[in-house]
């Protein structure tokens, strides 16, 4: 795949880049050496001035930055600019609580002194992908830079313009040179890097796929991973729950970043009780949606980011029309250039359908009906994936049911899941392991070392 910026709103090629000579990956891993060796022995004050001179570029930069994430992989721009907003404010926070949290923890043994203190591991390398293009680096590199670690980071082939623009903020912060860099290479050259002793760890954010090739480089290395790899997460909504309030929120939590999100809700499954109703409302409510240019205010839903993408979703789609699934509304792409595809909801799915087994990046919905409560929770963990899961419900044992009885990273009551500084990010299952964000999060590439002192 070319690293290059096609529209997705046009499906026109804007920009192509030539991918980093060996030469010049290289250069870039001893520049990061170096500078890990100078900037781990920063202090914390010093890293949160550096860190908040970045989210203060952001923010000050935030229209303009907003619309690179919109031509590069067509979210709307409201989300860009709340996606931009949400960066800025990741680094704010980490810069304000990162000395606390990787604060020296005093143990009580039998010496005069015993403690944990946590400190940098060296050269980070993250492969991201272009779903949320600053968001997920941020939520790698706020943390991770911090701690004292520097980044490399090997973004998606089709979202260089962002990746670059990254690295340009974090150099125009005051951060040392090589702290923080872009590697314009295919993925055919991951496991190099992973396999470069100057490399200390690795964190993806994709595909399963994706995943099991980098953490197979990373285990042959001997090399911290943290994996994030997308997922099917369901939305329960039982009797008791705010139904309008279920439908206007499952259709967002559809439809958010034109449905491309490993957080978004998939598999919605609903009381027989309610499903009649909620079905027609929720229908109704896809089927209005704005599909349409992303940079304009009143769209809804923008292009998917790839042709390939579009092209995978309408494979999915047909297969489960061919198996008898009724498409409710949608269910094609729509009319005209660029990868749009329309706002879709399918309900009598069977497990023999893809939709059922795999992940379903798009505005698409699937409707299942459940008997009752163990059969909602029963349908909800019927999945490889466990990302998250959102329950609808207005009964406390029906809550604390679900929240000890879903088998996901997270799990969100009477709201949409959402990725939050202040709570740990990641799944279970095929979904990945290890936690982004939070004090977990920053923990996570750093080294715990023991201290006894007699």
């Amino acid at each position: 795949m070319p690293i290059a910026t096609v529209n997705p709103t046009t499906g026109e090629t804007e920009k192509v880049f030539e991918p980093d000579s060996g030469a010049q990956v290289e250069a870039k891993l001893a520049a990061a050496q170096r500078a890990f060796a100078l900037y781990r022995t920063s202090s914390f004050e010093e890293r949160a001035h550096l860190t908040t001179a970045a989210a203060e570029l952001l923010e000050g930069e935030l229209p303009a930055i907003a619309r690179v994430l919109t031509t590069e992989m067509g979210k709307t721009f409201a989300s860009a600019k709340g996606e931009v907003a949400k960066c800025g404010a990741a680094l704010r926070w980490f810069a304000e609580h990162a000395q606390s949290l990787l604060a020296d923890e005093l143990v009580s043994t039998s010496a005069t002194e015993s403690r944990v203190r946590y400190e940098p591991m060296g050269p980070v390398l993250a492969v991201m992908p272009w779903n949320f293009p600053m968001w997920q680096v941020m939520r790698f590199a706020a943390p991770g830079l911090m701690a004292g670690n520097v980044g490399l980071l090997k973004h998606a082939s089709n979202v260089p313009q962002t990746a670059l623009l990254i690295e340009d903020v974090f150099r125009r912060a005051g951060f040392p040179p090589g702290a923080f860099q872009t590697l314009l290479i295919s993925s055919q050259h991951v496991a190099e890097v992973i396999a470069d002793e100057r490399v200390r760890a690795v964190t993806l954010t994709g595909s399963e796929g994706a995943g099991r090739s980098v953490a197979e480089a990373a285990g042959r290395a001997i090399k911290k991973s943290v994996l994030e790899l997308g997922g099917s997460d369901p939305f329960v909504v039982l009797p008791s729950a705010d139904l309008d309030r279920a439908v206007a929120v499952g259709v967002q939590a559809r439809v958010q970043n034109n449905g491309q999100s490993c957080i978004a809700a998939k598999r919605f499954i609903v009381h027989r009780a309610v499903y009649d109703a909620f079905e027609e409302a929720f229908t109704e409510t896809m089927r209005g949606l704005v599909v349409g240019d992303p940079m304009d205010r009143g769209t809804d839903v923008g292009p998917l980011a790839t042709a390939q993408g579009r092209d995978d979703v309408q494979g999915q789609v047909e297969d489960a029309r061919a198996q008898g699934a009724a498409v409710l509304c949608g269910g094609r792409r729509a009319e005209g250039p660029g990868f749009f595809y329309l706002p879709t909801v399918i309900a009598g799915i069977t497990p023999s359908m893809r939709v059922d087994a795999e992940e379903v990046f798009a505005p698409v919905a699937l409707l299942y009906k459940a008997d009752d409560a163990a059969d909602a929770l029963r349908m909800a963990n019927d999945s490889r994936f466990g990302l998250g899961a959102s329950v609808w419900t207005g009964e406390d044992d029906e809550r604390r049911r679900f929240v000890e009885g879903l088998d996901a990273g997270m799990v969100f009551v009477n709201a949409m899941v959402a990725s939050t500084v202040e709570l740990p990010f990641g799944g279970t299952k095929h979904s990945g392991y290890g936690r982004e964000l939070s004090g977990l999060g920053i923990k996570e590439f750093c080294e715990a070392k023991s201290v006894w002192i007699a």
